[in-house]
């Protein structure tokens, strides 16, 4: 593994390097988690791609100084300073792929409807930002819904009241209200979460804007999804169904696919 720092504004964006492929592949990690994420990739794929994983606002080494906003111009100017900056080979200089997991997803999505025409295949793992949740947009997009989540971020008692009685009526399945806990529980926890929230509000993929791409570009699109998974649904990628340039795979599991014991499955999607 390499590290490379991408200067951007007032920020320090680290960049982690596997592989030495040349044909570059840049990835976009989940919440709470970094770029050594992808190194379990590097032996599946690392001969064919050099893997460039970016630390996320608020995540691993990046050090963000920007304030609580990033906008999707923001990180096409980081990628293509991260192109620039990066001394690999490639089979084509002006394209790249990208594959992202979870959170990563929606930086993806809008990457896809900003840059198309840059990108040449892209895999997304149980990706966010194809299906608008209510309690996202109230916390994000509008200035009530923002002040009364730093409230809760500071003050969560009644949110958990809440979640409880939404569980015990089954508003709320089990698995749900564990994952509320695991991350919200520690005031640390809570703090990333609105840092990471509004800093990527402007991050706002549209379905239809996407598939244009896809179609006008023929972009090569994979989806994996966990069956089992509870937080990503499946069933948010049937907008692509009939698109002849999207192929989604559904496996044995839960959300949390970018585990060593999956990656011989993520392989695949780079030779379908």
């Amino acid at each position: 593994m390499r590290h490379q720092s991408i200067i951007y504004k007032k920020s320090i964006i680290n960049v982690s390097l596997f592989g030495t492929g040349n044909k570059l592949l840049v990835c976009f990690h989940g919440y709470g988690d970094n770029g050594n994420s992808f190194e379990l990739l590097e032996k599946k794929i690392g001969n064919e791609y050099t893997l460039a994983a970016l630390d996320f606002p608020f995540h691993g080494e990046t050090q963000w100084n920007e304030g609580l906003l990033m906008t999707p111009d923001d990180l096409a100017h980081i990628l293509s300073a991260m192109l620039q900056q990066i001394e690999i080979i490639k089979d084509n200089p002006s394209k790249f792929s990208i594959i992202a997991f979870s959170l990563g997803g929606r930086f993806a999505l809008h990457m896809l409807q900003l840059i198309p025409a840059q990108i040449e295949r892209m895999v997304l793992i149980a990706p966010d930002g194809l299906h608008q949740n209510f309690w996202y947009w109230l916390a994000t997009q509008t200035s009530i819904g923002n002040k009364l989540f730093a409230y809760t971020m500071k003050k969560p008692y009644w949110f958990f009241l809440l979640a409880n009685f939404g569980y015990k009526i089954r508003l709320l399945n089990k698995s749900i209200v564990r994952i509320m806990h695991h991350y919200l529980d520690e005031q640390e926890g809570r703090l990333l979460l609105y840092q990471c929230w509004t800093t990527m509000r402007k991050f706002k993929p549209g379905k239809k804007a996407i598939a244009n791409a896809i179609n006008e570009y023929r972009i090569p699109i994979r989806f994996l999804f966990g069956g089992y998974d509870n937080i990503i649904l499946s069933k948010r990628s049937k907008f692509f169904k009939e698109n002849p340039y999207v192929k989604v795979t559904i496996i044995n599991a839960g959300h949390q696919l970018l585990r060593e014991k999956f990656a011989e499955d993520i392989a695949l999607l780079f030779s379908q």
